[in-house]
């Protein structure tokens, strides 16, 4: 027999010890073990009038909706009213998206080159704090943000979701086995796709451990430029870019004897020297059959009934495992698409550039955070978690404050499904070292 749904059920309004950001503990107690208030408070110091906030509390009330899912400056009003999150993350109160703002125009001339050099110092210790590792792949990517005001360095650029649209054109670079953003720049949406890519390397080769003894690079057709790859070569990296089908390439595909293997995938290989590179290349090339959905061919040359895209590298991988180890990149196009997703990388919060770039290196300090917590705090399951599914599991689950003997205790569901993962995070940050 069903049960009756309940009658004379009233709502009110008196509950003041709840959250439905529970999870935040965790992280609160991620953060101390990295004693991150106090690197930002020392660390990314510059002078201010107002000294209601500190300079920490502030870049913290900028971060902690960024790993939320809170989108826009406007939505942390949730959190000015949510007294169990100040008194976890020890705010007095929560600033307004106005103080927020003009604090980011404050900060960014005098504290965001601070702000990137603590960002690099924290990713060097998580580095070395782990097994010594000896291979890092960095995997470049460019993505469009489209631009709906008049912010500075705005400019009408290849956008092929909103064509003729201002926008900013940002140069990433992640690591491929951890997915640990590495570096990158925000750029003017007419900047071309490898514009500022040998600076971009420069810097990730800069951070380094001394334990690095192999580098790999992948990346897209944006980035076939010879004086990149050559640059490359000369720091004894190795490399596998798309290259770019230019006429004499073409030429050479359907001349070429393919090898066909049971899931219809042919391969072939070739040397070129293209006009004013320096030496020949070894190019592979991979022919698929031609897809039935044509947004699967976007970035592929068709010709008859097939499909081919080709690779310009230094690597000796038979050509099939070259293609896999390439496509490997792929996570790089999907953490993108979380960033604009599930963070706010497309809320541009200001109509100043430097301000905005100040936001973004914020944005992506707080992407690694999220990162680190997950593989150095949480059972394996959650290491390849998407943000969003991390957030409906364990970050944004409802809790209450309460007190025992004067003991301050935050309350979960009984039934809350990721007890055990809980108590290992907990258990497992009394032991990290930095």
């Amino acid at each position: 027999m069903a049960r009756r749904t309940p009658r004379n059920l009233r709502a009110v309004f008196s509950a003041q010890t709840l959250t439905h950001f529970g999870g935040r503990y965790l992280l609160q107690q991620f953060f101390k073990r990295l004693q991150l208030r106090k690197l930002l408070q020392h660390d990314v110091h510059f002078p201010q009038r107002n000294n209601r906030y500190s300079v920490a509390e502030m870049l913290l009330a900028l971060m902690y909706p960024m790993m939320l899912g809170l989108g826009r400056i406007e939505a942390t009003h949730l959190l000015r009213h949510n007294g169990v999150f100040q008194y976890l993350t020890g705010f007095p109160t929560y600033p307004d998206p106005t103080a927020l703002r003009r604090f980011l125009l404050r900060m960014a001339p005098f504290a965001l080159r601070k702000l990137r050099t603590l960002h690099d110092r924290l990713l060097s210790q998580i580095v070395q704090s782990s097994a010594p590792t000896t291979r890092f792949t960095f995997d470049l990517d460019s993505t469009v943000l489209v631009l709906y005001g008049k912010q500075e360095e705005a400019r009408i650029g290849y956008n092929p979701r909103k064509k003729g649209r201002p926008s900013y054109h940002p140069l990433l670079c992640f690591e491929g086995h951890t997915q640990d953003f590495w570096h990158g720049e925000l750029r003017p949406g007419n900047a071309h796709t490898a514009s500022g890519a040998r600076a971009l390397l420069e810097a990730c080769f800069a951070k380094l451990p001394p334990s690095a003894r192999f580098v790999f690079i992948r990346a897209d057709k944006g980035f076939y430029d010879h004086k990149l790859i050559e640059w490359i070569e000369d720091r004894k990296a190795r490399f596998v870019i798309v290259a770019r089908l230019t006429p004499p390439i073409k030429r050479k595909l359907s001349a070429l004897r393919y090898s066909t293997l049971p899931s219809g995938i042919a391969t072939a290989e070739f040397e070129y020297q293209p006009h004013g590179w320096s030496h020949l290349y070894r190019f592979v090339v991979i022919r698929r059959p031609k897809p039935e959905d044509p947004t699967d061919q976007l970035s592929l040359f068709p010709i008859g009934r097939y499909v081919y895209q080709v690779l310009v590298t230094n690597l000796s991988l038979q050509p099939i495992n070259l293609w896999r180890f390439y496509n490997d990149r792929a996570a790089v196009e999907l953490i993108i698409k979380e960033l604009k997703g599930d963070s706010p990388l497309t809320k541009i919060p200001t109509h100043h550039f430097l301000a905005n770039e100040a936001y973004f290196q914020l944005l992506l300090f707080s992407y690694n955070l999220i990162n680190w917590f997950k593989r150095l705090c949480l059972p394996e399951r959650f290491h390849t978690m998407t943000l969003r599914t991390l957030r409906a599991q364990l970050l944004l689950i409802p809790a209450e404050l309460v007190r025992v003997d004067n003991r301050p205790i935050l309350t979960l569901a009984s039934n809350f499904l990721h007890q055990e993962a809980w108590t290992y995070a907990t258990e497992t940050m009394k032991n990290l070292r930095f």
